[in-house]
């Protein structure tokens, strides 16, 4: 995709979905880049997108920017896996450490909603002792942030996005119930709790961010199995038809096919607003407040690429942390083969799932966590599963013959940070003339425990379900955080407990790069959480004078 709009004839700016709104187009007010507004947010994903609405719900004026399309799942998704690779952000990126990354698909998006328009729906809380890991688990750091607060946005979250999930849910403490009632199982959900009771732990339906009953004009999920390539029902509820549907409501502005490449600063030091690319030329908008939302990679580019006389070694970088600290979480699975059909493409790839192994803090040659989950791969990435096994030609056709019988287990594991992995630019420029960034990622000893105790327990678990040709998958990583941590102390992280940059007060990270650390599960849920408290702050900051 392009930032120009003849190369995504489909989306058109300044038009949101229109699946709540049968009477017509969704009133937007169009702001002029010499208008100077109380927020300029770059990105509109989970973090971004979140924090667009919340703050324009607060009274404040809002135009967050987007590098991707503004798209309409109702009229623009396909049920076509090489037709969604859309919605991905495949710019070009350089790779190396010890473990250099596969970027994509996995774990970013380049579209108004991000990552959500196409991630899997899987909505879970940080472990409580999380937010204290040095303290209370003896790992990691610490953040800023009590969790007895963050439960409390959690909730509202949930509400938001009417998260289908269990009646009790027998990890951590005690929570309400999610808002509607959890999606039925599948038959590779029904084997990952087959073999978690057959191990003897606890295991749940998942809490899953796409309806299993009707909310006002969106339709229930009828488990056709294309979340991971945008979910062409409007069943799933991405920020592209929660959030920002509220946010345009509000007055906000959603500016799509928009590439931010600098943030200026004024000469005492306080940003401007953003230069942006759009339709073939660059822009100016003017800003009171800037917010960096475009995740783990972009974000720390972007600071970096803003590097000025004031400020040499990039926007907020006092403590020489933008761009350290890169988290992924490991991704690995377990695969065979069942005797009964499985099709395990029906449905949400992941109904099922256990915490165990997040909670328990025995039998652990580790630290931190892990939860597993049953998995429901498309056909063409389990064929390009297959071919990175070595198999192809006969054998490769041989394998997909069985598809319907296979049946897996994959984890999302916590890697701990380490500031040797990360974001860094590079000589060679893109076609905005922006330097493209350079991902150094290399797993520690702590990681690859966790990982080989993942793999052995799932394996145990597909053995007690008579799965037979077991096999591992190793390589796989996902979701992406840190390189702008938060946390108390100025010269240890780029933001405070605020979001808001120690260096900069009219600058702000609202995304998952402001991670300290990972914990062992999907992070959007915490994302949104973290969004929802920052503009509860900043319109508590507002209201005594100090924004």
């Amino acid at each position: 995709m392009s930032d120009g709009a003849s190369d995504s004839p489909r989306a058109i700016h300044g038009r949101a979905p229109d699946v709540f709104r049968t009477g017509g187009w969704v009133p937007m007010r169009e702001f002029h880049d010499d208008e100077e507004v109380d927020f300029a947010i770059v990105g509109t994903g989970a973090g971004g997108g979140t924090l667009a609405c919340k703050l324009a719900e607060y009274g404040f004026s809002v135009v967050a920017l987007d590098a991707g399309p503004y798209w309409r799942p109702l009229e623009d998704f396909a049920s076509d896996e090489h037709h969604q690779a859309k919605l991905y952000w495949t710019d070009e990126r350089i790779v190396d450490g010890e473990n250099p990354l596969q970027l994509g698909a996995n774990n970013s998006g380049k579209s108004i909603g991000g990552s959500t328009v196409h991630f899997a729906m899987v909505s879970l809380r940080f472990r409580p002792e999380w937010f204290s890991a040095r303290t209370s688990l003896g790992y990691g750091v610490d953040w800023p942030l009590d969790w007895r607060e963050m439960w409390s946005y959690y909730g509202e979250v949930e509400r938001a996005l009417r998260v289908s999930g269990p009646i009790n849910y027998p990890w951590g403490p005690k929570r309400p119930r999610y808002p509607y009632r959890a999606h039925e199982l599948n038959a590779a959900a029904l084997a990952l709790a087959q073999g978690a009771e057959a191990l003897g732990i606890a295991w749940v339906p998942t809490p899953l961010a796409t309806l299993s009953a009707p909310r006002g004009e969106a339709h229930p999920c009828v488990y056709r199995g294309m979340c991971v390539i945008g979910c062409s029902t409007n069943a799933k509820q991405s920020v592209l038809v929660t959030w920002l549907p509220r946010a345009l409501k509000a007055g906000a502005e959603i500016r799509d096919l928009a590439m931010v490449g600098e943030i200026p600063h004024d000469a005492r030091g306080r940003v401007t607003g953003v230069r942006y690319h759009r339709e073939g030329r660059w822009r100016f908008q003017r800003a009171r407040n800037v917010v960096v939302a475009g995740y783990a990679i972009e974000t720390p580019r972007l600071l970096l690429h803003s590097a000025s006389g004031r400020f040499p070694a990039g926007l907020a970088n006092s403590s020489g942390l933008v761009g350290r600290n890169l988290m992924v979480q490991s991704n690995q699975a377990v695969w065979g083969v069942m005797e009964q059909e499985v099709r395990a493409y029906k449905g949400p790839p992941s109904l099922a799932l256990t915490e165990h192994w997040n909670y328990c803090d025995e039998g652990k040659d580790f630290f931190g966590g892990y939860c597993y989950m049953s998995q429901g791969p498309l056909p063409i990435v389990w064929a390009d599963t297959q071919a990175k096994r070595g198999l192809w030609g006969r054998r490769l056709l041989d394998e997909m013959e069985r598809y319907n019988h296979q049946v897996g287990l994959k984890i999302v594991g916590e890697c701990l940070p380490q500031e040797r992995n990360g974001v860094t630019l590079t000589d060679i420029e893109d076609r905005y003339g922006i330097p493209v960034p350079r991902v150094t990622y290399s797993y520690c000893d702590n990681d690859r425990r966790l990982i080989r105790h993942a793999l052995d327990f799932m394996r145990q678990a597909l053995e007690a379900v008579d799965a037979r040709d077991i096999w591992e998958e190793t390589d796989d990583t996902c979701h992406l955080n840190g390189t702008c941590r938060m946390g108390a102390d100025p010269r240890a992280s780029v933001v405070d407990a605020d979001c808001r940059c120690w260096d900069i007060p009219n600058l702000w990270i609202c995304d998952g790069s402001v991670f300290p650390t990972v914990g062992g599960v999907n992070p959007s849920l915490t994302i949104q959480a973290i969004a929802c408290r920052t503009a509860d702050r900043i319109r508590a900051l507002a209201a005594r004078g100090e924004l």
